[in-house]
């Protein structure tokens, strides 16, 4: 309970500066939780996790490696593979888009031909969260479903930024979003607590708040 009424009171803060912003942004901001770490050395510790939110965080670009077309979701069919063998082709497919998600026949394949960029971007479809047994229309439905409700974080330097809502989302479900990625966060760090330099939540456009939990 301490830490939920420490995280509400740097909530109220950053939309009580965002109020007194003189020029207003006309388009719904992402809030992002900051965990700044020490004593974390990212060359010897792995973090790469996926931390499933109570509420939706944004809906999420997701493209398919299919066997066939899919009215729910941009698809890259096996025939399509062969057109991404430049690197610079390659990046270009894995910016577009937020999460891959792969039917499990077409895995060796996936790994062979994307591996090299999907897997340091932290894009590569796994079991946890993006690789299906079948492209049936309701399998794919809730795993999009959970995509938007879920995020991955890969920590590749000592600070982990990871948006937990949209501005309009009620102060009560943001927080709730924030306790699960924090919490999360806290349990797998190696040093748990003590690992954490300082905590900030910010908006897409405004300078951070520091959260106090000490």
């Amino acid at each position: 309970m301490a830490n939920e009424t420490k995280f509400l009171e740097a909530l109220k803060k950053l939309r009580e500066e965002e109020d007194k912003r003189h020029k207003k942004v006309n388009f719904n901001q992402t809030i992002d939780l900051i965990v700044n770490l020490k004593d974390f050395d990212v060359r010897r510790h792995s973090f790469n996790l996926i931390v499933t939110t109570p509420n939706k965080i944004k809906d999420k670009k997701v493209a398919g490696f299919f066997e066939n077309d899919n009215n729910l979701l941009d698809t890259i069919k096996k025939d399509d593979f062969s057109k991404y063998k430049e690197k610079k082709d390659l990046k270009k497919l894995v910016k577009s888009y937020d999460f891959f998600i792969a039917n499990a026949k077409l895995m060796p394949a996936v790994a062979t031909s994307f591996g090299r960029v999907l897997g340091p971007t932290g894009k590569m479809p796994n079991p946890q969260l993006g690789v299906i047994p079948k492209e049936e229309e309701e399998i794919i439905k809730s795993l999009l479903d959970k995509i938007n409700s879920s995020v991955k974080i890969v920590v590749k330097e000592p600070s982990i930024k990871v948006g937990v809502g949209k501005q309009s989302l009620g102060d009560e479900d943001l927080i709730k979003n924030i306790l699960a990625i924090y919490n999360k966060i806290i349990a797998t760090l190696p040093k748990g607590i003590d690992n954490v330099k300082n905590i900030k939540l910010k908006f897409t456009m405004n300078k951070p708040v520091k959260v106090d939990l000490r």
